[in-house]
């Protein structure tokens, strides 16, 4: 016997391909979830990672321009005590400097000559002063060049001037200090110039 199947197997295998197709979707579709929660996940996460590592990177900014700032006061400091220190060494290799400018300009003043005034800015010494003549003057600066502590002599200017009805020279005159360690100390320091 023949057996004829008159039942719609087209529309069954058409929806069973439906109903394949939709569990295949849906197997699609949460498969495609699951995967873009584990790449947003992922990217959350890398994102959260870099955020603390900017914050901690933000924090070690601050705690080394913290410690910069300390370097550079210690700098300033450092510097400021190098200044002292060599102001003081300068002032300890001159000290006595003064004392022998003062005795030198007291031994070579020849009689007749008046200081005004005496400025010193490093070595080099000016003096402004009253002459009885332009001879002393002369033998003032003669004195300086054969003295020990102090040279070079250079007359700026001298000029007739006259102070309680006396007729002066005034002059100014510019000299220098000789470095303490070119001059050897002599035993006895003798008057050079003739005094008139």
């Amino acid at each position: 016997m023949i057996r004829i199947n008159l039942l719609p197997h087209r529309a069954e295998k058409r929806r069973a391909k439906q109903i394949q197709f939709a569990i295949l979707s849906g197997i699609s579709l949460i498969a495609g979830i699951v995967i873009i929660g584990f790449v947003h996940v992922a990217i959350d996460t890398q994102i959260s990672y870099q955020s603390r590592r900017n914050d901690y990177l933000k924090q070690q900014i601050g705690v080394l321009d913290k410690e910069i700032a300390e370097i550079k006061k210690l700098r300033e400091q450092t510097q400021s005590l190098l200044a002292r220190k060599n102001v003081v060494e300068n002032l300890q290799s001159t000290r006595s400097s003064v004392v022998h400018l003062l005795d030198q300009i007291l031994r070579i003043l020849p009689d007749g000559v008046y200081l005004k005034s005496l400025k010193q800015t490093g070595d080099k010494i000016s003096i402004v002063g009253l002459a009885q003549s332009n001879a002393r003057v002369s033998t003032l600066m003669r004195s300086i060049e054969d003295s020990p502590w102090i040279n070079s002599p250079t007359l700026i200017e001298i000029h007739a001037s006259s102070a309680a009805g006396a007729r002066l020279s005034e002059f100014s005159l510019n000299f220098y200090m000789t470095k303490l360690e070119a001059v050897a100390v002599p035993a006895t320091t003798k008057q050079v110039g003739s005094k008139g």
